[in-house]
């Protein structure tokens, strides 16, 4: 987790997202770069119904959003007391900044989805806010964007700042492809916890290896991990993994995005859905 990328639009959460960032950065010595995310004019297509005329946000206010997502960034990171690098300089550590994070800020991303897809393809992994419904939120399009085209892990921040992460982890198994490559992503991580649970819950399961495999096989790693069986009862298996997440006291949930479609999560609720509308704690997503 050397290199984390920070896409900054201007949201409720943002100061999480920057914490999450920060905390995961102390944690590896890792470079954090941030970008102003705005959508291209092409992604603003409101119509009025009534008269049939169609606008297109202004480039200038655009602009001017942007630099304050910049300021915004650079103005977080020096409080923290990271060291900042030059846009386009080597990602080695000099010096003065061996042994700690240090920060960049990209002054000229292109506004545009399409483009945080591509670039975040060279990072370790990309933090975003939780997405969510408010007009404060952070966009959901933002989520999918870096989950599907990146090719990476993301990092959810929750809406409030954590105090830790990556102390006691909680793997949510459900026997899948996209949960096991979370799980590869998430080995730095791994390494380093003092606790980790891999939990399965009845409903939620694919065809699959179990939960007592999974930590089987990441003992043979070096990574001691507990595993538990949760009987459905009354609660989804969304609800499982955060219940045991809470008594656990994890501050870093792992999970499989999208085992089931993203329309089918849209019309009849998921694991995933539940944890991107209710989650409290940093969750690293793959798909």
């Amino acid at each position: 987790m050397k290199t984390l990328l920070v896409p900054v639009t201007l949201h409720d959460a943002l100061p999480s997202v920057f914490d999450t960032a920060m905390l995961v950065a102390r944690r590896f010595g890792s470079l954090i770069e941030g970008m102003a995310l705005r959508p291209a004019l092409a992604e603003y297509v409101p119509v009025d119904m009534v008269g049939g005329m169609t606008w297109l946000r202004d480039e200038e206010a655009d602009q001017a959003e942007a630099q304050d997502a910049g300021a915004r960034f650079v103005a977080a990171m020096e409080a923290a007391g990271l060291p900042r690098r030059e846009a386009g300089a080597s990602c080695a550590p000099d010096a003065a900044a061996e042994a700690g994070p240090r920060y960049r800020w990209r002054p000229d991303a292109p506004p545009g989805d399409a483009f945080l897809g591509q670039y975040a393809r060279l990072f370790s992994a990309t933090i975003v806010g939780r997405p969510g419904s408010d007009d404060g939120a952070p966009r959901m399009t933002t989520f999918e964007t870096a989950l599907f085209e990146s090719g990476r892990p993301i990092i959810l921040a929750p809406p409030a700042s954590p105090a830790c992460l990556g102390e006691a982890i909680l793997i949510a198994w459900n026997g899948s492809t996209e949960t096991a490559r979370a799980i590869a992503f998430a080995m730095p991580f791994l390494r380093r916890a003092r606790r980790i649970l891999v939990v399965s819950a009845e409903g939620g399961m694919v065809p699959g290896p179990s939960a007592e495999e999974v930590a089987r096989a990441l003992a043979c790693e070096g990574v001691e991990a507990a595993h538990k069986a949760l009987p459905a009862g009354r609660r989804t298996p969304g609800e499982l993994y955060l219940d045991t997440a809470e008594a656990f006291g994890c501050d870093l949930l792992i999970k499989g995005a999208y085992t089931q479609s993203r329309l089918r999560q849209m019309i009849f609720g998921g694991p995933t859905s539940h944890i991107l509308s209710h989650a409290s704690v940093p969750v690293l997503m793959a798909h």
